[in-house]
């Protein structure tokens, strides 16, 4: 477009029909002229939040604005997915009935969970089904479609080498989910062997579980929006964007499908330290996962002893759990490299790159 003297901008929408009549989160990225000719519209069609202004920021160049929204639903992803969670715990191992699921969102609605998304998953558990008896929410297949955006992002994340296991732990999940006719003969397979009494008779306070599992539900979101995170500035760093990630999570406050109370606590954090490794390092953010580690540690412990999957859950505390640890096993797994395949290794004791015959060594001490 450049070479035909033509002015180009790609620009990433979240807001789905809700956000088309009242305003929805605008990601416009190319042109910094072609931005400023419609500066004016697109700050009066964004999405209005009081505190911070039009959900609308120039993102940056080239193809930045789409990447940015693909990030976006990367995140979204991971968040229906562990919401989905803690709605598969609270129904099969608290056994909530549906009028309990909706008051209990709605009250976390009201706290640090406060979001677009917990907000609609409230409403769907309090729908009737018109066409029997019974709620909605029951008669839905358990099969989630897809768009893509998901998929690249977790593919963006594997060509940067960022870990985002949440996010792809939910892709796996929808996967999974597709395979409607397999899981129901697995379910059979398994049925006979005894698996289907795991949740059959087993104690629980369920106040208790309610409070552990929004714990967690919160923890995991925090590892989530991190990796989304550390993947746009890992693209920034590679395309020379110099991506604002702080605008970026004002924007999001309002309009979007990922909208939340919980983006501002973000922006404050990237205004304090712009340069920030992970989220998870944040001072604030820091105090939070470690005073609700032990329910999120419960939870999980919780959904693998009943049998219930919490991939996202329990992905985003492994990410943590490497993530705090200042020595991990990788030593062994570079090891294991240089041994078959002369890769070489470094030591935690001197400088360089070493190789070391460990067949011959290993032959050697056997005899």
């Amino acid at each position: 477009m450049n070479e035909l003297g033509l002015l180009y901008l790609g620009m990433g929408v979240s807001g789905g029909e809700e956000g088309a009549r009242k305003g929805p989160s605008l990601m416009p990225g190319g042109s910094f002229e072609a931005y400023k000719y419609i500066e004016d519209i697109l700050l009066k069609v964004a999405a209005q939040v009081p505190d911070s202004g039009p959900c609308v920021t120039y993102v940056g160049k080239g193809g930045s604005g789409n990447f940015v929204k693909m990030v976006h639903n990367g995140i979204e992803y991971g968040d229906m997915q562990l919401i989905a969670e803690a709605y598969d715990v609270l129904k099969s191992v608290g056994k909530l009935s549906n009028e309990e699921l909706r008051d209990v969102f709605s009250e976390w609605n009201k706290g640090e969970l406060l979001s677009f998304l917990i907000e609609i998953t409230a409403d769907i558990f309090g729908i009737k089904d018109d066409k029997g008896d019974g709620y909605l929410v029951d008669k839905v297949l358990d099969k989630t479609g897809m768009k893509g955006t998901g998929k690249w992002t977790v593919q963006q994340a594997a060509e940067l080498s960022v870990a985002a296991p949440t996010i792809e732990s939910s892709l796996d999940a929808r996967f999974l989910s597709g395979l409607k006719e397999e899981r129901v003969e697995a379910a059979k397979v398994f049925q006979a062997g005894g698996f289907g009494d795991i949740l059959a008779d087993q104690p629980v306070d369920k106040q208790q579980l309610i409070n552990d599992v929004r714990q967690a539900l919160y923890a995991s979101k925090i590892c989530s929006y991190a990796q989304g995170m550390n993947l746009i500035r890992a693209k920034s760093i590679e395309k020379g964007w110099d991506l604002k990630l702080g605008e970026l999570a004002r924007i999001w406050k309002g309009g979007c499908i990922i909208r939340a109370i919980f983006l501002d606590r973000i922006k404050k954090a990237y205004d304090r330290n712009p340069n920030l490794a992970n989220l998870l390092v944040d001072p604030e953010f820091a105090k939070e996962i470690i005073d609700r580690q032990a329910a999120w540690r419960r939870v999980v412990s919780l959904a693998i002893n009943s049998g219930i999957s919490t991939p996202g859950m329990s992905a985003s505390l492994a990410y943590f759990d490497s993530y705090r640890r200042a020595r991990l096993p990788a030593n062994l797994v570079q090891a294991q490299r240089d041994y078959f395949g002369a890769h070489t290794y470094e030591r935690i004791d001197t400088e360089g790159s070493f190789h070391t015959e460990w067949f011959k060594l290993a032959k050697h001490s056997k005899y």
